[in-house]
């Protein structure tokens, strides 16, 4: 790999058993109802077919703790109660008093109960601000040590064999530890900063700047509505605001990775095309995985 013309970065954004193996905690299952399933086994044979062609796989892994603000331990209501999964809150709940900080956290996070209460609320308003999806709490999912945090073993070994086969180190990254923002992108938390202007999170700058020095990026990962697409979108905004054509570097595997859906209930799937109609004008390319790599433009190996 150290010798290839042409260095090409494989990026797989968690692929992990909490979202990819049907029964855990957040299987992304798209309208298919198979659909991280059928993704990876489409994403495993892309590896193996394309060996020579991949310098670096680069898989992320959502880290979390059970305290985190997405966590539906983080929120109470007037009974004490918690919020169901996938709850939708937003800065009117906050502020008629539908959901509050949950005081008896305030200790384990290092917080007072009075901050706990003032970020939620300027936590809700930074995501209205920003247009981005209200703070939704999530199933307890991807937990550090537990077998959901895993990579998906089937493309863990395809990591493995490629490492070994072509010599070179796979780039692990997680991201999602910050307990007061949630953290879609693998390369920027949805909110950076609390309520007194203090900084919360930080961007992972030394990553992202480790993408661009591909002459191509490959992306796959789910779920495609959220943690791909938020990925995405950082990357277009760092492209643009270098003001270089970077965008063209990059390939969405958009057969290698699905929306969230869960019928009844959300489909994310509209928002996430729609997004992907937007990178695509923006100079991303959109291929299939199983088109040969020859054949994608703008790449000559």
């Amino acid at each position: 790999a150290a010798n290839d013309r042409l260095r090409v970065c494989l990026l797989a954004i968690d692929v992990q058993n909490t979202f990819c193996i049907p029964g855990f905690e957040l299987f992304v299952q798209g309208r298919s109802g198979n659909g991280a399933v059928e993704d990876n086994r489409r994403l495993c044979e892309f590896i193996y077919r394309n060996l020579n062609y991949i310098t670096t796989i680069a898989p992320t892994l959502d880290t979390h703790s059970f305290m985190q603000i997405f966590h539906p331990i983080f929120l109470v209501d007037k009974r004490g109660d918690h919020p169901e999964p996938f709850t939708r809150v937003s800065t009117a709940d906050i502020e008629r008093g539908i959901w509050k900080f949950n005081p008896d956290t305030s200790s384990s996070l290092g917080i007072s109960s009075e901050y706990g209460q003032r970020h939620l609320r300027h936590y809700a308003q930074a995501l209205a601000a920003e247009g981005r999806y209200n703070l939704t709490i999530w199933p307890y999912h991807a937990m550090l040590g537990g077998i959901g945090h895993a990579l998906v073993a089937s493309v863990e070994e395809a990591i493995f064999f490629h490492g070994v086969a072509r010599c070179t180190q796979p780039e692990v990254r997680m991201k999602g530890q910050d307990p007061l923002t949630e953290h879609y992108s693998a390369l920027l938390p949805e909110v950076l900063v609390g309520p007194d202007d203090d900084s919360i999170a930080s961007k992972d700058r030394d990553f992202m700047n480790s993408l661009w020095l591909y002459d191509a990026l490959f992306i796959a990962g789910q779920a495609k509505s959220h943690c791909v697409a938020s990925t995405i979108a950082d990357l277009l905004h760092s492209a643009r605001s270098q003001g270089r054509n970077l965008a063209s570097k990059v390939y969405l595997l958009e057969d290698c990775m699905s929306p969230v859906v869960l019928p009844g209930v959300v489909d994310f799937t509209d928002q996430a095309n729609d997004r992907f109609e937007e990178f695509s004008k923006a100079g991303m390319h959109i291929v299939c995985s199983t088109d040969p790599i020859s054949e994608w433009p703008e790449l000559e190996f």
